[in-house]
């Protein structure tokens, strides 16, 4: 970003790549903070916000691209051509993986044209162009090759903004996916003892989970369904020791779902969000040995 002149002293203010004004004197000279005399100057006002905004959008753009992808979600090609030329979209799609319609073309993605298409660098580090009108982010737990993308990544040198390649997953066992009788909860993650209800909801909230009637809820919407993860946490009433409970799932109309019935997305992320509660769990004692 260029510098701007201030209306004091022939001072110049600019923005660095992490949003902190930067100030330099009459003479050029850097300097190390900015001058209290120019914390109310209009053009230092601007700038700090419009950093505020940035940031905001930065967020929005990331929540967005992660949405995409834990819906699974179809995506019009044009929207991403369209918003490939802003940086913090950019900075967000860069390196995804994305799929064709059909799962037919699977790479990283690496630009957007409007009238080429998408280009991706599929396992073979060749350059592809992907041409569908709607493309796919998906889930890691739909990526048939996980594994081989993991390594390529490491290979080329891959970051993603979106936790993507290196989600954790889990996948639905193959006993479940066809036994009604299996039930209706999961008791892996459940006992994890908390010294406080306060710990265990502030964990919650760390983690992006929003906690409703006494649940940690994770909503996932998989094949056009909203389905919702739950983990007992605790009643607001409680303010001493607590524990997590068992994961179970719940459909639209807020009846628990059969095992059977839980998409592999759906059951990943409520185990991913089981999981995470369980370990910030109070360790003491044998547990801790």
């Amino acid at each position: 970003m260029a510098w701007v002149e201030t209306g004091a002293g022939g001072y110049r203010v600019t923005l660095d790549a992490e949003g902190r004004v930067l100030c330099r004197n009459a003479a050029g000279r850097d300097l190390k903070s900015l001058p209290s005399k120019l914390n109310d100057d209009p053009v230092v006002t601007q700038l700090k916000q419009l950093a505020e905004w940035l940031s905001g959008h930065e967020r929005r753009c990331l929540e967005d691209a992660e949405r995409w992808m834990v819906r699974s979600l179809p995506v019009p090609a044009a929207v991403l051509t369209a918003v490939w030329a802003d940086e913090a979209w950019q900075a967000v799609l860069r390196d995804l993986v994305v799929t064709g319609a059909d799962g037919s073309v699977t790479g990283f993605l690496r630009g957007a044209d409007a009238e080429r298409g998408l280009g991706l660098v599929d396992l073979d580090g060749d350059t592809v162009r992907l041409t569908d009108a709607e493309v796919l982010i998906p889930h890691p737990v739909l990526l048939p090759d996980l594994e081989e993308l993991r390594e390529f990544a490491v290979e080329l040198g891959v970051s993603q903004r979106v936790q993507q390649l290196y989600r954790e997953v889990w996948h639905k066992p193959a006993d479940l996916r066809a036994d009604t009788s299996a039930g209706t909860s999961v008791d892996d993650y459940a006992g994890g003892r908390y010294r406080e209800l306060r710990e265990l909801v502030g964990r919650c909230n760390r983690l992006g989970c929003r906690v409703r009637g006494g649940y940690a809820v994770q909503s996932v919407t998989e094949g056009g369904r909203t389905v919702e993860a739950r983990v007992w946490v605790g009643d607001y009433y409680e303010y001493d020791a607590c524990e997590t409970g068992t994961l179970s799932w719940a459909g639209p109309d807020g009846r628990s779902l059969p095992l059977s019935e839980v998409g592999p997305v759906a059951w990943s992320e409520g185990m991913r969000m089981a999981a995470a509660l369980y370990a910030g769990r109070t360790i003491t004692g044998e547990e801790a040995e």
